[in-house]
């Protein structure tokens, strides 16, 4: 009876967490909405909306292993309850002062303290598991956490600023990390451990065979994802679609990916990794050059969900290369590497994205994309086997 009940007492906490960190996560993607519709309503041209979206993922880039050590040295609570501070701190002065000054701090704030705390609940959580087994289900489940808050921070915020405007969508994206926090703040502290040091640049781990390739993939994933994110509400705005209209859209790609999570361990095993990829970033490809042909919400939104679906399906089977081609003892120096070339990129890429709308529109942007995705796909041809060689030999 015991175990049992220290099993179910370990999902329920589980399942606090990932709701915890659904409502925080969902402020930020709300906020990177309604920041960038209230830009370009206040007449504000594409490129300074893609600095705004890029400010989102700024602050993580500095922060990651600061926040990584900080969780390191005080566990999940802190870390957590700093970040609900920033965050409802940040949405709450685009409330008060709704000027693109205030929004870039929002962007600031928020992203900043979402990036730190996800890696304290990603930490946290995997220390919770006490097998293999049991670690790899609860990221499973962890993994729906920012799919689901894709669906409703954009959704819920869309809603209230056709109902209400800007500033009550502010006000309730503010109030969605106390939500969290009242979930978060129950979990039970684990005991700490001292975590071993090691020498050596991380960076040299770009010389290891199909490191390179895969990463280069996991970029065009990236790249997609923040194109869809910052350029389809720029194109809903352009063609006169309600925030709603538009967080529909961007929910139903949100949708796509949770449904995918769900369902592709039951899949997945039964396909190469390297066939995965290579469909998935060549399908995104067709899609992107299909989406300018859209005139209406509805085609905009069957496009969306399909995006999610092909991209959802190349970001776990990326992580789980990334373990295979890499030596055990430096996983985590290559999870790093990844992470601060996908901030890195959802950084420049809006930056350009919004250039290349004022030079070419945003269907040259849409269709550029589709082309590089589309040839830029036969790359991951060369994966074929590494994922197996490393198996193999014990990695």
């Amino acid at each position: 009876m015991l175990p049992e009940s220290g099993e179910r007492a370990r999902r329920a906490q589980l399942a606090r967490i990932i709701t915890g960190h659904v409502c925080l996560h969902a402020s930020m993607t709300g906020s990177r909405m309604a920041a960038p519709l209230l830009a370009l309503n206040q007449g504000h041209g594409k490129a300074a909306v893609g600095l705004l979206v890029a400010l989102f993922a700024l602050t993580q880039i500095f922060l990651s292993l600061p926040a990584g050590r900080y969780a390191d040295r005080h566990g999940l609570r802190r870390p957590v309850g700093l970040a609900v501070i920033a965050s409802s701190v940040g949405v709450g002065l685009a409330a008060i002062w709704p000027t693109y000054p205030v929004l870039c701090l929002t962007a600031l704030l928020c992203g900043g303290a979402v990036g730190a705390a996800t890696i304290a609940v990603q930490r946290h959580v995997g220390r919770m598991a006490t097998s293999t087994a049991e670690r790899r289900q609860a990221f499973s489940w962890l993994a729906i956490a920012p799919a689901a808050s894709n669906f409703l921070g954009p959704f819920a915020s869309g809603l209230v600023i056709d109902l209400a405007r800007y500033q009550a969508a502010f006000v309730l994206l503010a109030c969605m990390p106390l939500v969290g926090w009242t979930l978060l703040r129950s979990a039970r502290e684990l005991p700490e451990e001292p975590v071993a040091s090691r020498g050596g640049a991380a960076w040299d781990l770009l010389l290891g065979p199909g490191m390179r390739r895969l990463l280069l993939m996991n970029w065009f994933m990236t790249a997609s994802w923040d194109l869809h994110g910052f350029m389809v509400p720029v194109l809903g705005h352009e063609r006169g679609l309600q925030a709603s209209a538009i967080g529909s859209i961007l929910g139903g790609f949100a949708l796509a990916a949770a449904c995918v999570r769900i369902v592709m361990p039951l899949f997945a095993g039964r396909l190469q990794e390297w066939v995965l990829i290579t469909g998935a970033t060549a399908a995104a490809g067709v899609l992107f050059l299909l989406y300018p042909l859209t005139s209406t919400a509805l085609e905009m939104g069957i496009c969306s969900a399909a995006l999610g679906f092909v991209l959802s399906v190349v970001q776990p089977t990326v992580m789980s290369m990334l373990h295979q081609i890499t030596p055990r003892e430096r996983h985590g120096e290559a999870l790093a590497v990844r992470l601060i070339m996908v901030n890195a990129s959802s950084v420049g890429m809006p930056l350009l994205f919004g250039m290349a709308g004022f030079l070419t529109g945003v269907t040259g942007v849409f269709l550029t994309m589709g082309v590089i995705l589309a040839c830029g796909s036969r790359l991951g041809l060369g994966l074929r086997g590494l994922g197996d060689d490393q198996d193999e030999s014990g990695h």
